[in-house]
């Protein structure tokens, strides 16, 4: 049995119950109440586990003099996303390290999980970068009041107060938009991989789709680093005293 579809039917048979009587709360019930879990969710929570895994590893085995393998990866992610984030956010980008890093990783496991057999890249559904923009949303905001207070909530009014029947709506909607903006790029770039893998395997079974496989890791490291990026830049933005 493939891994997904046995995760999956592990998964439903230990949760299926509580699952279903949670969605039905919520007034979403599942169409199909013994299996209430997808593939889609089930690949995402093993990518979240091999990530928890990944962090107890590292704290575990944290090294000054003689650093193992994983905390040098480890060491190598916060690099690359110090280097990335600090030009962008400033001198007070280790805030927010923790949740950027994490991101970043989240949907590179996401992405190359799709690399495994009969395996769905969780990315490739829409409903999973549009849970990762809302919460990057949710989280820009967050950060953006807690350093600006009441002045973040100014910059939505613009500079004068009569302009601020104009701006508040032209404000809003820019941001909205950037939830649409995250969701289908990451979405589209991951579902136009996935299927162009698909077809290129079905047609020829042999060493061309290789080719698609290495493009599919290349298309997973680019959109896992271009959200990661655009979630920075939000963050910078937001964070900024200039408002």
């Amino acid at each position: 049995m493939p891994l997904q579809h046995f995760l999956e039917h592990l998964l439903n048979l230990l949760m299926a119950a509580p699952v279903t009587a949670l969605m039905n709360w919520i007034g979403r019930p599942p169409i199909n109440p013994a299996a209430p879990i997808d593939g889609v969710f089930t690949m995402e929570l093993l990518a979240f586990l091999l990530l928890l895994i990944f962090f107890v590893i590292v704290r575990l085995s944290l090294n000054v003099e003689k650093p193992g393998t994983a905390q040098q990866l480890a060491e190598m992610v916060e690099e690359f996303v110090t280097n990335q984030t600090e030009p962008i956010i400033g001198h007070k980008y280790r805030v927010y390290l923790p949740f950027l890093s994490s991101i970043l990783l989240f949907v590179v496991i996401n992405n190359l999980l799709g690399l495994l057999p009969d395996v769905d890249t969780a990315t490739a559904s829409p409903v999973v970068p549009l849970g990762l923009a809302l919460l990057t949303f949710v989280y820009y905001h967050w950060q953006g009041l807690k350093e600006n207070k009441h002045k973040y909530i100014q910059q939505f009014l613009g500079p004068l107060w009569w302009i601020a029947p104009l701006m508040l709506p032209i404000e809003i909607i820019s941001h909205l938009a950037r939830i649409l903006s995250l969701t289908i790029r990451l979405f589209a770039n991951m579902f136009a991989s996935d299927l162009l893998t698909l077809i290129f395997f079905s047609l020829f079974p042999f060493a061309l789709p290789v080719i698609f496989l290495g493009l599919h890791l290349g298309v997973s490291l680019i959109q896992a680093y271009v959200f990661m990026l655009l979630a920075s830049i939000y963050i910078g933005q937001a964070v900024a005293h200039e408002h």
